[in-house]
């Protein structure tokens, strides 16, 4: 018999809180990398140093991803809130796995990105526009029986709850 817990699936508003967290962290890891770019660049803000912007925030942020879900399946929002990426029958992510599902993860927000650009949106209209492609992706779930998102679905990937941590018994003075 196992002494693993059963797999608990995290509810869909956990995820969510956990993105939110981990946005947050998204800007901490970007900071230094966009700090060196500015001093390269001289602050400049033509064409091509927005593009070169936006390509550093995504290979940014996908090597963060890559490394921590084929790591371990957490990033340090997961470990907070005690989420971990899996794949069934295989004892980590790999790579390939990983960068697959890193790019399929854009999915919550590149069809509003890109619906804003050919509407020629701005600020609270595209603002309003990537939120509602982020609240549509987020009810990809509903239609999985395991409660999962579609690049989930897609990777062979499942996020899972893992256990609270077990409560350290206090020490009993000898006397």
């Amino acid at each position: 018999m196992s002494n693993k817990p059963p797999v608990t699936v995290p509810t869909i508003k956990r995820r969510l809180i956990s993105m939110v967290y981990e946005t947050l962290l998204g800007f901490a890891v970007l900071f230094l990398p966009f700090l060196i770019f500015e001093f390269a660049v001289h602050g400049s803000h033509t064409p091509t140093a927005e593009h070169m912007r936006q390509a550093l925030a995504f290979l940014v942020l996908g090597a963060y991803f890559i490394h921590q879900w084929s790591r371990d399946g957490q990033t340090l929002a997961m470990k907070t809130w005690r989420l971990q990426l899996v794949r069934p029958g295989h004892a980590h992510l790999s790579l390939q796995t990983a960068a697959v599902r890193y790019l399929l993860s854009w999915m919550w927000v590149l069809p509003a990105l890109l619906l804003s650009l050919v509407l020629d949106l701005h600020r609270w209209q595209a603002l309003g526009t990537v939120g509602a492609g982020i609240l549509l992706w987020s009810l990809t779930a509903f239609f999985d029986k395991d409660r999962q998102f579609l690049h989930d679905k897609l990777t062979g990937t499942r996020l899972v709850q893992l256990p609270p941590p077990e409560k350290k018994k206090k020490a009993v003075p000898v006397v």
